[in-house]
């Protein structure tokens, strides 16, 4: 690979903007010679000319690209010019990594310029000690802000806010806001609606701009305003937020502090970025890799995996103990070793489609009695219908292989027991991990698939050893 900026590719072979990205919408190839071959001779000119035009989006795109050292050296050639904002794009480990090499000060400067969402989003990776120095180094006004946002726990709706917004009296008027927003300079860069608050900032009315827009300049704001809307506590959980927005479809919602006073909104990008990471950490825990990220080192890989594979290693051994109760049933009848996966495997399949069901609608909060009732019953009824149709198939098969009708019933019966338990076990048991305030979607895989397989081996050689005599 080239690393002379006069012999990497140039403009001809597409190295304009809209080349960034090939056909298949990933990084061009050129692209990031180009980039590299500048990082390389440290043109920093150079660099932020082909930068510059990108999106926050693309520049994290950019950086998970990149090798640990060149990341570092691409946002110090940046310096000033570099979008911190790209930071809140990538993954936590490799911004981690980042902000564990930069220093204090050259933090502040880059997060002093972002909206308070992106600014929260970088300073709460920090580690106490440095988060304060960075905050000390920011303007009062903003430095209360964000330290105030900071002290909201984890994955709140507080700690998603914009601390920005928009907030009026009800007895101006539709021109006086006008001129208000024309003569302030310190707006916010994007908004969806105005706030009306009483002389303590508790929210009394909203007014969508399209609604505002349309209104005469002398039409008093208290007559303009909604007054049925819905806010946000800013100590729920983001998820819960999340769940507003898409109750009530809403593009922004207002979130209040425990005296019910204003202060910051939600907006449907924040939605949107919560909606991707609780979708992306359920599919995690599920498989039980944790917060894995493909930026992780081997270590960090190894040290998310570990865990629920030591409880597979118990799980698995519990199993092997119910197999060996029939050692002497296996012994005897050889054709029982190669049939006996089948019915474990497919009850692990069958548990595992009902589990995520639940999970997912224990996730929605969609399981009142009534849906509760329906769902177990129907997933009972799924699993005995399922087992019917699977369990002549597989009768058929086992017949027809081994010569031995018997033989065929004996599985059949097994496959009808397992997938009933295995639909009963794939709902009742993240219902009980959720009764008990554990996460369904970290261990129910674990227990539905430990389940249908003692059952499976169960009734399997259990049925075939009194249906032979063989015990």
């Amino acid at each position: 690979m080239s690393t002379d900026p006069e012999t990497a590719p140039g403009p001809e072979a597409g190295m304009d903007p809209n080349a960034f990205r090939d056909r298949e919408d990933r990084i061009s190839t050129l692209w990031m010679e180009r980039l590299r071959a500048y990082l390389a001779a440290n043109r920093d000119d150079d660099v932020a000319t082909v930068m510059e035009p990108l999106h926050a989006a693309d520049v994290g795109d950019v950086l998970e690209s990149l090798d640990a050292d060149e990341r570092l050296h691409l946002v110090r050639l940046l310096g000033d010019r570099f979008d911190y904002s790209a930071l809140t794009e990538v993954d936590e480990s490799v911004r981690m990594e980042l902000m564990d090499e930069l220093a204090n000060a050259e933090i502040a400067r880059g997060v002093a310029g972002l909206d308070s969402d992106d600014a929260v989003a970088i300073l709460e990776d920090l580690e106490q000690e440095d988060r304060d120095e960075v905050l000390a180094k920011l303007p009062t006004f903003e430095r209360l802000s964000l330290k105030r946002s900071l002290d909201f726990p984890d994955d709140s709706a507080g700690r998603r806010m914009q601390t920005d917004f928009i907030a009026i009296p009800p007895f101006w008027t539709v021109g006086q806001t006008i001129d208000y927003l024309r003569s302030e300079p310190d707006l916010p860069d994007e908004f969806y609606q105005i706030y009306v608050v009483d002389a303590s900032y508790q929210v009394l009315g909203t007014l969508p701009l399209d609604k505002f827009l349309r209104a005469q300049r002398a039409t008093s704001i208290e007559a303009l305003m909604n007054t049925n809307f819905v806010l946000v506590d800013a100590n729920e959980d983001q998820e819960e937020a999340a769940r507003d927005f898409e109750r009530y479809d809403l593009v922004e919602v207002g979130v209040v502090d425990e005296s019910k006073r204003l202060v910051g909104v939600l907006t449907i990008d924040d939605i949107v970025d919560v909606i991707h990471e609780e979708a992306d950490e359920d599919i995690k825990l599920l498989a039980g890799v944790g917060d894995e990220d493909i930026s992780d080192t081997t270590i960090d890989t190894v040290r998310s995996r570990v865990p629920w594979l030591v409880v597979n290693l118990f799980t698995a051994v519990g199993v092997s103990f119910v197999i060996g109760l029939f050692g002497a049933t296996i012994d005897q009848m050889v054709a029982l070793a190669v049939l006996m996966p089948i019915v474990a495997s497919m009850g692990g399949n069958a548990g595992t489609q009902t589990m995520t069901v639940t999970v997912r609608a224990l996730a929605m909060r969609e399981l009142d009695g009534r849906r509760l009732r329906r769902l177990i019953g129907r997933e009972v009824i799924v699993g005995f219908v399922n087992g019917v149709i699977f369990a002549i198939l597989i009768g058929l098969v086992t017949w027809l292989r081994f010569n031995d009708m018997q033989l065929g019933i004996v599985i059949a019966l097994a496959m009808v027991i397992n997938l009933i338990v295995a639909g009963t076990a794939g709902i009742l048991i993240p219902l009980m991990l959720d009764k008990f305030k554990a996460d369904p979607a970290i261990a129910s895989a674990v227990f539905v698939t430990t389940i249908t397989d003692v059952v499976g081996f169960f009734a399997f050689l259990g049925i075939a050893g009194l249906w032979f005599g063989l015990f």
